[in-house]
């Protein structure tokens, strides 16, 4: 399985009536070995315990705008960080790996001290990097875009050819230990698949939430039409997709808790 970026785009959102300005966002720069990872911060009125974990390939936290704007206009504040090799992080992809990413993201959290439980929301890899956290940290609800799983084999593989090889090998990822940590978890789980998705085959999130039975709320949503890397540019095209989506979410995190 590859790893594509499912990355929301930044296609203006439907037409509405105007909008009240929102507050400025919190720009972070925080040392991590020999980089310094770049972020920034939402400020929600209600609370700002969510974090935003982004895909692979190009994917970088400006792709999230548009989602986050949406959360922080119902009071509920997001961090996002570019991760090694993405954005203006920078840095080479072969520099990091899937373990990596996780341990980034544990160190924003303590760095910016994020309050627990957490809100995470994960597309395509980060999806797997969040249901890793989940097993690490406090988490209340996990919303999930498109999500890829791996094996726990090319967990510490730096990104490059030995990875690739691993994730590329058919059906890899029945061996991945997600479905392990989620049959483990009681937070709020949201699924969202795209109905055409040639990176993510339908099984993976079907498992997932198969998975996910001791989960307070549970709930898989198929995107009609979409594909992998057109998930909110497609639903900016539909007002009523657009909607239900931001509306599971907001269940989704409801249900978990506002922590």
């Amino acid at each position: 399985m590859t790893s594509g970026a499912a990355t929301p785009a930044s296609t203006p959102a439907p037409p509405q009536q105007p909008l009240a300005p929102l507050p400025p966002l919190q720009l972070f720069e925080l040392p991590f070995g020999a980089w310094t990872l770049k972020g920034d911060h939402f400020p929600g009125a209600r609370a700002n315990n969510a974090l935003v974990l982004h895909g692979a390939g190009s994917a970088a936290r400006p792709g999230y705008t548009i989602m986050r704007e949406a959360l922080q206009r119902q009071g509920i504040g997001s961090t996002c960080f570019d991760c090694i090799g993405h954005g203006e992080t920078g840095g080479a992809l072969a520099q990091s790996s899937l373990a990596s990413r996780t341990r980034q993201a544990q160190a924003v959290i303590a760095a910016r001290r994020l309050p627990a439980p957490l809100h995470v929301l994960g597309a395509s890899m980060g999806a797997y990097n969040a249901i890793r956290l989940s097993a690490l940290t406090p988490v209340a609800s996990l919303i999930l875009f498109v999500p890829g799983v791996y094996a726990p084999g090319a967990y510490e593989l730096a990104f490059g050819p030995e990875f690739s090889a691993a994730i590329r090998r058919p059906r890899s990822w029945d061996d991945s230990d997600a479905w392990a940590i989620l049959e483990k978890f009681e937070g709020a789980l949201l699924l969202v698949a795209a109905e055409h998705d040639a990176v993510i085959p339908l099984e993976i999130p079907q498992r997932l939430l198969a998975a996910a039975g001791k989960a307070r709320w549970r709930h898989l949503h198929v995107l009609p039409g979409a594909e992998h890397n057109r998930v909110w540019s497609l639903m900016l095209e539909q007002p009523e997709l657009y909607e239900r989506t931001l509306g599971l979410m907001l269940e989704c995190m409801q249900a978990g808790g506002t922590g």
